[in-house]
């Protein structure tokens, strides 16, 4: 192994990451982490990744660099619980990884051709679907997934093989169709109804953000950071006036809201 030249160590960092996880939960390690089991680590590994998100967002390189590190430490906790369990280890985890990369990416390690990102992500399936023959060609979006994003990648899939809208105005027709069985479903007052034609109608614009190229998790997200900042601005606004919102009308609040967004537009 090849020196690490900012530590003067004979261990890369990563195999010394892969190290620390084995002596802490070595025989003389750490209790904690002893103690733990894969079905423990399920939430650490799901709050992990959101807090990489959340520093992708803030645009912060060195909340990103610490954040990936907390992440690469959930991988490499299962991989050593594996290890223990005399399944696989971390070097058979990047072993598969390896191999995928290589085989999904002929245009780069072989001779085949695709000069598009589109291409590239119908190559992509068309070799998924040879490695996992007989399966339908939604397999892979992880039944854990948020329901939003869930609605994403399905339609992705169905897309990359056929199955899909031809242009944005079918989609748009498609949401207004939804969006009428809905209002009908709430006249007839049908608990069922309504929430099976809500799903049906929040399908439809997540379809929708799909063909916009906008990511709905992301433009949702967006929304609820606006709504957020413009509450607060009220709260503060009624604050002013020395008001508490609990104790003003809807009318007032409104107003007070109106005014955070034009203050939201006078300082763009």
């Amino acid at each position: 192994m090849k020196k690490n030249k900012k530590t003067g160590s004979n261990f890369s960092n990563f195999a010394k990451l892969v190290e620390i996880m084995e002596k802490l939960r070595g025989p003389d390690g750490c209790p904690w982490d002893k103690a733990q089991k894969r079905e423990d680590l399920k939430t650490y590994l799901l709050e992990e990744t959101y807090e990489v998100l959340d520093a992708i967002e803030e645009k912060s390189d060195e909340k990103l660099k610490e954040e990936l590190g907390d992440l690469l430490l959930q991988i490499v906790f299962h991989a050593q619980i594996s290890k223990e369990e005399k399944k696989f280890d971390i070097e058979d985890v990047c072993k598969e990884i390896n191999e995928k990369l290589i085989r999904r990416h002929p245009h780069v390690f072989s001779n085949t051709e695709a000069k598009t990102p589109e291409v590239v992500l119908k190559n992509w399936e068309k070799i998924k679907k040879g490695e996992k023959r007989g399966k339908s060609a939604l397999e892979g979006v992880p039944k854990t997934l948020p329901a939003l994003l869930k609605s994403y990648r399905l339609q992705e899939k169905a897309g990359r093989v056929g199955f899909d809208w031809e242009e944005t105005k079918q989609v748009e027709k498609k949401v207004k169709e939804e969006l009428k069985e809905l209002k009908e479903a709430m006249n007839k007052g049908i608990k069922q109804k309504i929430r099976e034609e809500l799903g049906d109608l929040l399908f439809a614009i997540v379809n929708l953000s799909r063909f916009l190229k906008i990511d709905p998790e992301d433009a949702l997200q967006s929304a609820n950071e606006k709504f957020i900042r413009r509450f607060k601005t009220i709260e503060k606004k009624a604050r002013i006036k020395g008001k508490e919102l609990h104790g003003m009308t809807l009318a007032e609040m409104d107003t007070l809201w109106e005014e955070a967004k034009n203050d939201e537009r006078k300082e763009k």
